[in-house]
């Protein structure tokens, strides 16, 4: 699908802080609010402190600093602190990615209102969210992020079409890269394949419309995003939320086979299966084309029980 006219506002309604943070820097900075009027005053100062590092989190230190502030904050009952923190650990910002930390306190800030924290739980979906921070719990300083190493084993494969790829994307496209990365795992999809199709659907648009009306960096039309509940399709995080959903659908319902999955992304899998394969459509024979190219990979894990299989995948065996 080719990238239409764009949409006047990314930053709209649920996930906006979600997207803001993925989207980095200065901006996710602006977005935090700066009334904090009904925090006690001890709070307060911990998060405009933590304001003045929400720029900077990709840097190690400022990020454990970030993390360091929040954690106090989030000792003394804050929400806001306590969801701050939650990203924190739920995107590796300063501190080492861990899903069932950032769950608990996702979880201890919905409890108290926190909207966006709410929003967050349901994305990662653990059905366990009890494990809090030590730095939470007691006097101690939340553990440091390791260092990236950028030595590579010579066991390791060589660097894929997409990676190349979105290596080389501007750096104000780069924040998809860093979003679908983090919440691909979530959703048992390799983010090497959601990257291609996104890459093929809008090129990293966050604003691509089509003229079939498909919208955002995954192409979602109308009735996929109402299928897979995203509310707005402009929206960065609810949109690839919607995409990888329906590519884990896709995957179960035909087996892995990316071929096929990358068709029915395409054309509608009613068309695949009335066509007993890769429909005869110019436009998806050269999309299915154009997404196997970028992944290089003919196969992908797939949940078995998530749906009933494709009559074409049942009838190859």
């Amino acid at each position: 699908m080719v990238p239409g006219r764009a949409a006047i506002l990314i930053f709209l309604k649920q996930s906006v802080a979600v997207f803001l943070w993925c989207a980095a820097g200065a901006a996710y900075a602006a977005s935090m609010p700066s009334d904090y009027s009904q925090e006690s005053p001890k709070v307060r100062e911990l998060l405009a402190q933590g304001d003045t590092l929400a720029s900077e989190l990709d840097d190690p230190d400022k990020g454990w600093s970030a993390a360091n502030l929040y954690c106090t904050a989030a000792r003394l009952g804050s929400a806001e602190a306590q969801y701050r923190l939650g990203m924190q650990y739920a995107f590796g910002k300063g501190v080492p990615e861990n899903r069932e930390q950032a769950a608990a306190l996702f979880h201890v800030a919905a409890h108290q209102g926190h909207y966006q924290a709410q929003n967050m739980l349901e994305t990662i979906n653990l059905q366990q969210a009890d494990k809090l921070p030590p730095c939470v719990l007691t006097e101690v300083a939340p553990e440091k992020l390791p260092p990236r190493t950028s030595i590579k084993s010579e066991l390791e494969p060589e660097v894929t079409r997409i990676e190349r790829y979105v290596e080389a994307l501007p750096k104000n496209r780069r924040w998809v890269v860093d979003m679908v990365r983090s919440l691909a795992d979530w959703y048992g999809i390799d983010p090497n394949f959601a990257l291609s199709v996104i890459a093929v659907e809008s090129n990293f648009s966050p604003q691509a419309l089509s003229n079939k009306e498909a919208m955002g960096l995954m192409q979602l039309i109308p009735a996929t995003a109402e299928r897979f509940n995203v509310k707005n399709a402009f929206d960065a995080t609810q949109n690839i939320k919607g995409g990888l959903k329906y590519l884990r659908w896709l995957l179960s319902y035909y087996k892995g086979n990316i071929e096929l999955v990358a068709a029915a992304y395409n054309a509608g899998e009613r068309a695949v299966d009335r066509y007993k394969g890769v429909p005869p459509y110019p436009e998806t024979r050269n999309y299915v084309k154009r997404v196997l190219d970028f992944y290089q990979r003919a196969a992908h894990p797939y949940e078995e029980n998530l749906v009933m299989p494709s009559p074409v995948v049942t009838k190859k065996g």
